[in-house]
């Protein structure tokens, strides 16, 4: 039983972190709430404090939910990540915090805004993805980079973003790619519940991982190897936080 508290007491921390860094993530310049308006001019101290105010009332937010939902540390369950990702969604919507493809989104925004030509868009774009850790098994990357070779073959210079008659041309190619993929646009909310529902795994994937590699760690000390061995499908992380 000791080894178990031990262990859970470890996931917790890092269960924690997570929330807290997601918390972060949303507060400093409010643009990750959905219905911010853009706040008053503050200054030092008082914008610190703010801060710190605002991201422990959401981290708070985050682990009362956590304290009474359900978690179950098996990412090859489908029952089970679809719980995680349930107790996700409320922890986001009571603190009001965005989803992945929310933040990913944002990234997109605030990493291209002022990029003035399509190629180095498009590679920013990749560099995104392979930062987020996302994959790009259907090669879209490649057809759009081919779409935009077409495209400045054709007008004969690199495609500058503020070329509407060029941007026209590879939106063209654009539209023609996706209907090859049967990508729609009116199916974008699928793709973000897709998304959500492969980050969810992913997420479980990972505690999982901690959660044996602390056990792991807690065997070699002299104190637990007697202990049997905790399977961590049976950890229940709402008695430890």
């Amino acid at each position: 039983m000791a080894f178990a508290s031990r262990l859970i007491s470890k996931s917790k921390q890092l269960y924690r972190g997570r929330i807290l860094l997601q918390a972060e993530h949303a507060v400093p310049i409010r643009l990750f709430s959905k219905e911010a308006t853009p706040p008053p001019a503050l200054k030092g101290d008082e914008m610190l404090k703010n801060i710190f105010l605002e991201v422990k009332k959401k981290f708070e937010t985050a682990i009362g939910v956590l304290r009474k939902e359900k978690i179950t540390i098996d990412p090859d369950d489908p029952a089970a990540v679809e719980q995680y990702e349930k107790v996700m969604k409320i922890v986001r919507e009571k603190a009001d915090l965005f989803s992945e493809s929310q933040r990913i989104q944002y990234t997109i925004q605030t990493r291209t805004q002022g990029i003035p030509d399509a190629r180095t868009y498009l590679l920013t774009l990749k560099e995104i993805r392979i930062r987020r850790g996302l994959t790009d098994d259907l090669g879209a990357e490649a057809m759009m980079m081919d779409a935009l070779e077409k495209v400045e073959k054709e007008i004969k210079k690199p495609l500058m973003r503020n070329d509407k008659k060029g941007m026209a041309l590879l939106m063209a190619e654009f539209d023609k790619i996706n209907k090859k993929l049967g990508i729609q646009r009116e199916d974008l909310p699928k793709y973000e519940e897709l998304l959500e529902h492969k980050i969810a795994k992913a997420q479980l994937e990972e505690l999982k991982k901690d959660a044996l590699e602390a056990m792991e760690t807690q065997k070699k000390r002299e104190e637990f190897k007697d202990e049997e061995t905790v399977d961590v499908k049976s950890l229940d992380i709402r008695n430890f936080l």
